[in-house]
């Protein structure tokens, strides 16, 4: 999905499409709105011939085409490059739901979810925040290289953090990502608890994550914990363990964006296909400039075809 189209996303998909990095990997192809396709490769210099599809299992005429699934739902006169619109907001819920459908049906293999704009969703009138479009029952975890956290919980106040540490919810997201690391290429995932104190060292952590963690070993999950929140995350980075189970978003999501921005991508986990996005924004301010680094949105696609075929992570060493 190459985002909001007055946003860099379209600009960055249509660069790594056109870089041949994923000739070999995958076929990959978007859904969005083909104007701005041919915009950005206008805008690049890419030579690569931007043609519109019907279904993702059509061919084009020239193997290296960027091919696009546009549906007709905006038009370049409906937008200002650089700006929010409700246009493009609504545009952007009806392409994430579209892919959505694609991966639930089994008729693409893995979705990549362009950069939005949390300003053109709410002019849209469909969602009303940006959380509304993670898919229900779904857990975030975020990958940078070695570095891989999923929090328990997302958005919320630091007052309410205690009050969802629970021994039945550290126990959920150990099973499903074990689950989720074994169906991607692990064989016997190593996965870490962080505490929810400092240095893991108060009640919370005696009395609710550590019995978690016992519960996921007598699961014969490879889970370890709690561990002091300041060292979990540098042992991930050495490859001690494959994962990281964080208590609040903040706690992983500093150390990942810390670790490595560029190349970074969050995987929804619980989905029977594979959806990620990619941690940078719409970047506005230097949106049809030509200025846009397709890096990120690179990595995410490659880690999708990665994940959906078994082979892991890209950093990973070989499988455990």
């Amino acid at each position: 999905m190459m985002g909001d189209p007055a946003g860099v996303g379209p600009e960055v998909c249509v660069q790594a499409i056109a870089s041949g990095a994923l000739d070999a990997v995958c076929r990959p192809i978007l859904i969005g709105e083909r104007a701005a396709a041919l915009r950005c490769a206008k805008l690049y210099g890419i030579q690569r011939p931007v043609v519109q599809i019907q279904d993702p299992a059509e061919t084009a005429s020239d193997p290296g085409a960027i091919r696009v699934i546009d549906i007709g739902n905006i038009s370049p006169a409906d937008y200002t490059v650089g700006k929010p619109s409700a246009a493009a907001g609504r545009a952007v819920v009806e392409w994430i739901r579209m892919g959505e459908r694609y991966g639930a049906g089994k008729r693409i293999d893995g979705l990549v979810l362009g950069p939005v704009d949390s300003d053109s969703l709410k002019l849209s009138g469909i969602v009303r925040d940006i959380d509304e479009l993670q898919p229900p029952g779904t857990f975030m975890f975020r990958v940078s290289g070695n570095l891989r956290a999923v929090p328990l919980t997302e958005h919320i106040r630091i007052r309410d953090i205690p009050a969802t540490v629970t021994k039945e919810r550290i126990v959920q997201v150990l099973r499903l990502l074990d689950e989720s690391l074994r169906r991607w290429g692990m064989a016997r995932p190593r996965i870490a608890v962080a505490g929810l104190n400092p240095h893991a060292m108060f009640e919370e952590d005696r009395d609710l994550v550590a019995p978690a963690v016992e519960e996921g070993r007598r699961l014969g999950i490879d889970a370890s914990g709690p561990v002091s929140p300041d060292s979990v995350f540098r042992m991930a980075l050495e490859g001690r363990n494959d994962a990281v189970v964080t208590m609040y978003h903040d706690q992983g999501q500093i150390a990942v964006k810390t670790a490595a921005f560029e190349g970074a991508c969050t995987i929804y986990m619980g989905l029977p296909f594979i959806m990620l996005n990619v941690p940078h924004g719409t970047a506005f301010d230097i949106a049809g400039q030509g200025k846009a680094q397709h890096y990120s949105i690179l990595a995410a696609m490659k880690t999708a075809a990665a994940l959906a075929s078994g082979r892991g992570f890209l950093s990973d060493a070989p499988v455990h």
